[in-house]
């Protein structure tokens, strides 16, 4: 391992690309420390300690929510953003040509997502700024335009900072900000771990437990994150002039997590928003719905793996288009062997890509609801483990690792992935 990485540097734009990667971590670290004006920060960290409601979008921004910070909402707007236009293709005509148009509509599509974001952005920041007043040393109307304006510009840089990574540095920058937040949290984690040894509240045996079902859950999501259902296709053989094409063989990879972690984020979502409502607004209805639904009660974790699984089938049905893949197949003279062309063929795909899409929700599913069968069992509160934050770290890792096998192979030194 040592002498792959030893190969990463002995090519000098890869080894660029990975200092360029690491100078924009430190950018982004250092901005999560600079706090946003006018707020006080012992009222929004009191907040923060007296439950665990916004304990995950602290963790993707890697604590600078619970500073309140510049980058407070991290990159989530423009995540969310994406996830809008990405639906909205499948409704929208104009969306649909651009996405069909290759680098040209790609660069549109960005651009609108760029916008959306910046909308996105300043609705949530002003959304946070009045539900958050109570921190507010000067609350009223100028002192929350001011901080809104301070949380959108974050959100904003950190997308150009996302970007760049992407154009000039080694991996996905938008999905690299969310892991480098993620993985910032690990010291304080550790520290966690720690002091309640130090006070006798767990022990070695739980510490062993602990650190036994984190590998285990890692060495599980790389493997169904790897996990595909290869369809094989055949190509007929065609005679142009002198000349023969096609009468070779290939497959169509269908992932069992097609969705990714959308259907999580979309389902945290869903939950936490009347629980993020009862937070501010003093109706005793509210209270005992907020009551109900507060994480890690049998209800809540009842709706959120139901919700999980529904988001699972809805995000790959408006995604993963079946209908054109069997007609591309058609098109090109490909065909499934023992299956005919056309209708049977769309019926096959729809029906694999069912069955696998099941497994892929109940993968997710329990993923999400790890982090309440770990504490129940190693009686270790307040250490964030599983869920989103260990698919995404996971996937971003395994994305970059191969992108930067890749730069490394085509060089002709020997990779780190054997």
């Amino acid at each position: 391992m040592l002498s792959a990485l030893t190969n990463i540097y002995k090519i000098p734009e890869l080894r660029q690309k990975v200092i360029f990667t690491l100078i924009m971590f430190s950018i982004f670290r250092m901005g999560t420390h600079i706090p946003v004006p006018g707020v006080n920060p012992a009222v929004i960290e009191q907040l923060f300690n007296s439950g665990n409601l916004f304990g995950l979008m602290d963790l993707f921004s890697g604590g600078a929510l619970s500073k309140f910070s510049i980058f407070a909402m991290s990159i989530t707007p423009y995540i969310n953003a994406a996830i809008i236009i990405q639906l909205l293709t499948v409704v929208i005509p104009t969306l649909e040509q651009w996405s069909k148009e290759g680098q040209e509509g790609h660069k549109k599509t960005t651009q609108v997502t760029r916008g959306l974001t910046v909308v996105l952005a300043f609705l949530q920041a002003i959304g946070m700024s009045i539900g958050l007043k109570d921190a507010i040393l000067n609350p009223g109307i100028p002192s929350i335009l001011i901080i809104a304006i301070t949380l959108t510009a974050g959100t904003v840089f950190l997308m150009w900072v996302g970007e760049q990574i992407t154009a000039q540095g080694v991996g996905n920058g938008i999905s690299l900000i969310i892991f480098a937040g993620i993985v910032a949290a690990l010291p304080k984690n550790l520290q966690k771990l720690y002091q309640y040894l130090q006070a006798g509240t767990i022990n070695g045996f739980n510490i062993f437990l602990f650190v036994f079902i984190a590998l285990a859950m890692v060495v599980l999501v790389v493997m169904i994150e790897q996990a595909q259902r290869r369809i094989p296709i055949s190509y007929a053989k065609r005679v142009v002039g002198l000349r023969s094409y096609g009468g070779h063989s290939s497959h169509i990879p269908l992932k069992v997590t097609q969705a990714g972690v959308i259907p999580i984020i979309f389902a945290s979502s869903v939950l936490m928003f009347p629980v993020t409502i009862a937070q501010f607004i003093d109706v005793p209805w509210v209270k005992t719905v907020a009551g109900y639904l507060a994480w890690g009660t049998p209800l809540q974790t009842s709706l959120y793996a139901l919700l999980i699984i529904f988001f699972t089938y809805f995000y790959t049905a408006v995604t993963v288009k079946i209908s054109d893949m069997a007609e591309n197949l058609k098109k090109y003279g490909g065909f499934i062997p023992g299956i005919r062309p056309g209708k049977p063929t769309e019926d096959y795909l729809d029906h694999v890509l069912t069955r696998i899409t099941l497994a892929g929700a109940f993968f997710l599913a329990f993923i999400a609801i790890l982090p309440n069968m770990i504490a129940a069992m190693t009686h270790i509160e307040g250490v964030y483990f599983g869920g989103t934050a260990l698919l995404i770290v996971v996937g971003v890792a395994l994305n970059t690792m191969k992108q930067i096998e890749s730069m490394v192979v085509m060089r002709h030194y020997q990779g780190f992935m054997k």
